[in-house]
């Protein structure tokens, strides 16, 4: 069970980094920069982080690879050692959880052992399954660790999950929070609807995962007919890619999106232009134009631009840059630099890299 504070923080919405792999060029992992990485992300005032996600590369999970449970371990304890040291707050530590059903569980089991708070799920294993048997895939998981839904991007999971399912995964017990990533308007208001006719608004924190829409996202009221009565919803959060890098301004945004959302006055013309061009910047970071064959690749590209890492390679050698992404990238930086959080990292990259 999580701890009341735990639970206040999720539903409170924070940024949540989705953690990136940090590799030397030999393909083991770089434990200063990966330890550098989650000290930034603290630093900045990142509320959580996921580790084992799609950004921290999937191929961590295949045990011929062999890194997910070092992984998990060095990014708990970096992360712990780094709160102390600094007197920051618990950071909250989600672990995605992969495969069938019996691998989904024993990564669940290690996540909890681990010390990590949340299991995000990913059903990408169970392709081709019935509704039936994902909410009883989910259920096992939901008996092990607390779980946040995954509704990721078809372009990636190939998978379609309709209303029903959300509408019975949402009546889990052990269900806290569901991240909202199908990068789709229609997708993302199935889950938002079948929330709302959940009766349990209250209870499961809501966070993007739409790299392409994050700060609408965030600004929007969602407000759903519900037995001829309304009932409005919020996005309170994102566990994101895209806040891998610019991680501090990414909580600058988010700080001023609650003002905004909690005043209900009327959202500032800046905030909009800034969303734009927010996207603008995701689809040269995750080469959108590419469908999204170099996103993890991009984002090591402003990591290792900004001193953390040494090398931008990945486990999958089809992961690569696309032709002209880097060149692309390049041009955001220079065009929308109030979009980076350089500055910062420059002032403190030596303190996370040696400490």
């Amino acid at each position: 069970m999580l701890s009341s504070h735990i639970i206040d923080k999720l539903c409170s919405g924070y940024v949540i980094p989705a953690h990136p792999l940090a590799l030397k060029q030999d393909g083991n992992i770089d434990e200063r920069s990966q330890k550098a990485l989650t000290r930034y992300y603290i630093d900045s005032g990142a509320g959580g982080l996921a580790v084992g996600v799609h950004t921290t590369q999937f191929a961590i999970h295949d045990p011929k690879v062999g890194l997910y449970k070092p992984v998990l371990e060095l990014a708990a304890e970096t992360s712990r050692k780094f709160a102390e040291s600094t007197d920051c707050d618990e950071p909250i530590m989600i672990a995605g959880i992969l495969g069938d059903t019996k691998n989904a569980v024993k990564e669940a089991q290690l996540a909890v052992e681990t010390g990590y708070h949340i299991g995000l799920i990913s059903l990408t294993a169970l392709k081709g399954k019935s509704i039936n048997e994902l909410i009883d895939h989910a259920k096992q998981v939901a008996e092990v660790i607390p779980i946040m839904g995954f509704y990721l991007q078809e372009v990636i999971s190939e998978m379609l999950l309709p209303m029903e399912f959300w509408r019975k995964f949402v009546e889990i017990p052990n269900v806290q929070a569901i991240k909202i990533a199908p990068f789709n308007r229609y997708q993302t208001l199935d889950v938002l609807e079948a929330v709302a006719h959940s009766g349990r608004s209250d209870e499961i924190a809501l966070y993007t995962g739409n790299d392409d829409n994050i700060i609408c996202d965030l600004l929007t009221r969602y407000e759903f007919n519900v037995d001829g009565h309304p009932v409005s919803l919020r996005i309170v959060g994102g566990l994101l890619g895209q806040w891998a890098c610019w991680t501090k301004r990414a909580v600058e945004y988010l700080t001023r999106i609650k003002t905004i959302c909690e005043s209900e006055r009327a959202i500032p013309q800046d905030m909009l232009t800034l969303a734009n061009q927010l996207t603008l910047a995701n689809k040269a970071i995750f080469d959108a134009d590419n469908h999204f064959t170099g996103c993890i690749p991009g984002i090591s590209y402003i990591l290792k631009q900004q001193g953390f890492l040494e090398h931008i390679g990945t486990l999958d050698p089809d992961e690569q840059l696309s032709e002209g992404q880097a060149e692309m990238i390049d041009r955001i930086r220079a065009s929308y630099p109030h979009l980076t959080d350089d500055d910062f990292v420059k002032e403190n990259l030596h303190k996370w890299l040696s400490s």
